[in-house]
């Protein structure tokens, strides 16, 4: 069932639009998703994935919003990841019954919070240390709680996870000593350094290495009498790579409903079809001059950890963002702007773009179609 889009008790904010609304009637700055667009994204990987015999656990940590997670699972998405156990809690309030998260959990709180969640949803959590993996046992086991652990496996990220079967083997017994509270689920090996290499050749080789690397750990871990049914990962720009391995059970694409500017500098192989951009900022030009124009959307509107958002009006580039202005420069042949005009934005990075808002407009050419809150903003514990 999917939430109410306009209840005011999901946020203090008020939405910047409603049902019915032109885009001409919405407020500035915020955020727009193209449904078009959106839906062709969704069709597009689960088709490919699911074709492919694959699962697709799309992750939650793109969007923050369990409206658009209702929509995965319809579908044909598996279950949802997340990043935190706040978000989690968020996403389980909202009906969804299968999370995983894919992220190491250290500290009593945190632990405690997902074994409780954990009587509520079937949970999965990541490991790569012995303390996490106390920690987490013994808060299932005072809850009566079952949790499925994912040992991680670093495959060339140099973020988290373990390097060598060795290690692997001895969380896997480890995690056999809190049975049945916890069950060793499989192994969590996220291409992330793949993402965003531009040539095709280069995430290929990303992906196979981490494919051999995979493959032997699970194979020392399965023939120490460790099952390793699942093997999970991938990211919307290499699920193509990971779906055709023969070893990934299922992947975890986020990005893939919203898209941004820098996905879209990925060159893709030859006959892959791109997916398109469903997430816009939309904002109003406040002042203009000959020499510029400036909009209200600024660094509290757009993330720039990939770069400075891309305006979709022919002739004009973004100059710089500062707290609540972008400043937007003409060349000779731009199409002219007015104060009151609306233009709408790439963002540069969508994850931490949404995490800025409070509600994602949707749209349907011109029209405001539904508005949902972005329940799991700022759920970073």
């Amino acid at each position: 069932m999917f939430l109410s889009s306009m209840s005011p008790s999901v946020s203090r904010i008020p939405a910047p639009a409603a049902k019915g609304n032109t885009v001409l009637e919405i407020d500035t700055p915020s955020l727009l998703i193209d449904l078009d667009a959106f839906e062709a994204n969704l069709a597009a990987v689960h088709q490919h994935v699911i074709g492919a015999g694959l699962h697709v656990r799309s992750h939650g940590k793109a969007h923050k919003c369990p409206a658009i997670a209702h929509r995965q699972l319809a579908a044909g998405a598996l279950g949802i990841c997340c990043q935190k156990t706040s978000e989690a809690e968020i996403f389980a309030d909202a009906g969804i019954t299968d999370i995983l998260i894919t992220n190491q959990l250290v500290g009593t709180r945190k632990v405690e919070r997902a074994a409780v969640l954990a009587n509520r949803v079937k949970l999965g959590v990541c490991v790569d240390h012995a303390l996490q993996v106390d920690q987490l046992g013994d808060a299932a086991t005072r809850h009566g709680a079952k949790i499925s652990v994912m040992i991680e496996v670093d495959v060339g990220l140099g973020r988290c996870g373990v390097s060598s079967a060795e290690a692997a083997l001895m969380l896997a017994a480890q995690i056999g000593t809190f049975s049945p509270s916890l069950t060793l689920g499989g192994i969590h090996a996220y291409t992330g350094g793949a993402q965003h290499l531009r040539e095709p050749a280069e995430r290929e080789a990303a992906v196979a290495a981490a494919v051999e690397r995979v493959t032997a750990i699970k194979w020392a871990l399965e023939t120490a009498g460790f099952p390793c049914p699942t093997v999970t990962g991938a990211g919307t720009g290499t699920y193509m790579l990971e779906a055709a391995s023969s070893l990934y059970t299922e992947v975890q694409p986020g990005s893939y409903v919203l898209m941004d500017a820098d996905y879209a500098a990925n060159h893709l192989p030859d006959g892959a079809v791109p997916l398109q951009h469903a997430l816009f900022g939309l904002c109003t030009v406040i002042s203009a001059s000959a020499t510029h124009a400036v909009l209200d959307g600024g660094l509290k509107t757009f993330a720039t950890d990939h770069g400075l958002p891309v305006i979709q009006v022919p002739g004009w580039t973004v100059k710089s963002l500062s707290d609540e202005h972008c400043v937007i420069v003409p060349d000779g042949a731009a199409m002219p702007l007015q104060v009151g005009d609306k233009v709408r934005l790439i963002p540069g990075h969508c994850d931490p773009t949404v995490n800025l808002h409070d509600w994602l407009v949707a749209i349907r050419g011109e029209q405001v179609e539904e508005v949902w809150p972005v329940l799991a903003r700022g759920a970073l514990f």
